[in-house]
Formats: C-alpha cells, structure tokens, sequence
C-alpha cells in the first residue's frame, strides 16, 4: 500500500499544513506551535517539493488481471517476474524511466531521447504459462533492433523465463516474460 502513495505528495501536504499552523502560530504570538511549524513543516515542505521534483509515476495495468492469472502469478511466477512488476507500478525517485538501467545494459537505450518507455502492463496466461507483458512506446528503436537482443534479454530476464517479442504497431512494442513451467520457481507475492 505505501509503495502506491507518493512520497512527494505526502510531504508536500503535510509540510503546508505545519508550515501554515507556524505562520498561524507566530501570528498569535505561540512559540511552541511556530517553532513546529517552521523546524518541521518549512523542512518537510521543501522535501516533498524536492520527491516531487524526481518523482516517477507508478505504471499502470492495461487491462485487469483475472483470478486464474492471479492464482497462476502465486504457483509460478519467477523473483524477477515479480520484482519488475513490483517495481514499475510504484513511485520511484531519482530515476529517468521505469527499466532504465535494465534497457541501457540491453543495449535498448542509446540515448535518453531514443529510449522505449513503458506505457503499460499485464498479466495473462500463455499455454498454461504465468506471463507478464510489458508495453513499450520504442519509436526510435526498431524491431530488429530489440529481436536482435532478444537471447540477451532471456539470460538477463533468466533463469525460468521465456521472453517474446511482439510488435502491435508501428511505434508499440510487447515484451512477454512467459514462466518456463518445467524450470518455474514458485514464489509468493
């Protein structure tokens, strides 16, 4: 649940309120309440403004996941099938794009410009397979260009992981983690 609040946001609002109670307090004349108002809140307050500065939304699901992937999620998905879903549907700070680093040691990301970014999520069933399904926006990045990397994803995505990729469109790439259920981990959430 907290890795759905922004942390940004939190700050922000909580360092107004006791910003604003010092500035209230000062005015009539309470020492106690202002020096809350301004070691606490004017502090707090610039935090929240600097998390908001480098905040990175959550991604979110493109199309809600059914029960029976759900249950499939629980037996077999693998550490990292868990991992990146954790962590690109939460706020992050400090970073320039959901999978940065993941896509810069890919090869996948020249430069910040040319860099696919995610626009999306879901979670199916491929043959019986627990299978998370990445939706990239790559216009600057061909499809060759990600097939070509494709080997390097599945060591890098690996072990336990098939990966398949799919072009939707002109400018759309789907990348799809597909659990390998003779080698399947089984995690919990």
């Amino acid at each position: 649940m907290l890795r759905q609040i922004s942390l940004g946001t939190l700050g922000l609002s909580i360092g107004s309120i006791l910003t604003i109670v010092g500035f209230v307090a000062y005015a009539a004349n309470n020492a106690t309440l202002n020096l809350v108002g301004f070691f606490y809140g004017f502090p707090l307050l610039l935090g929240g403004l600097a998390l908001k500065a480098n905040e990175l939304k959550p991604i979110a699901f493109s199309q809600p996941t059914i029960q029976s992937v759900l249950l499939l999620r629980q037996q077999q998905a693998t550490v990292t099938q868990n991992k990146i879903r954790k962590d690109i549907t939460r706020y992050c700070y400090g970073q320039d794009a959901h999978l940065d680093g993941a896509l810069s040691y890919l090869g996948l990301s020249p430069t910040d410009d040319e860099r696919p970014i995610v626009t999306g999520l879901r979670e199916t069933e491929t043959s019986g397979a627990y299978t998370l399904i990445l939706e990239f926006d790559s216009p600057e990045i061909s499809m060759s260009d990600w097939q070509q990397k494709q080997e390097k994803m599945t060591k890098y995505f690996g072990p336990g992981v098939e990966v398949k990729i799919t072009q939707v469109d002109e400018d759309k790439i789907e990348l799809a983690l597909i659990t390998l259920i003779q080698e399947s981990t089984v995690n919990s959430q």
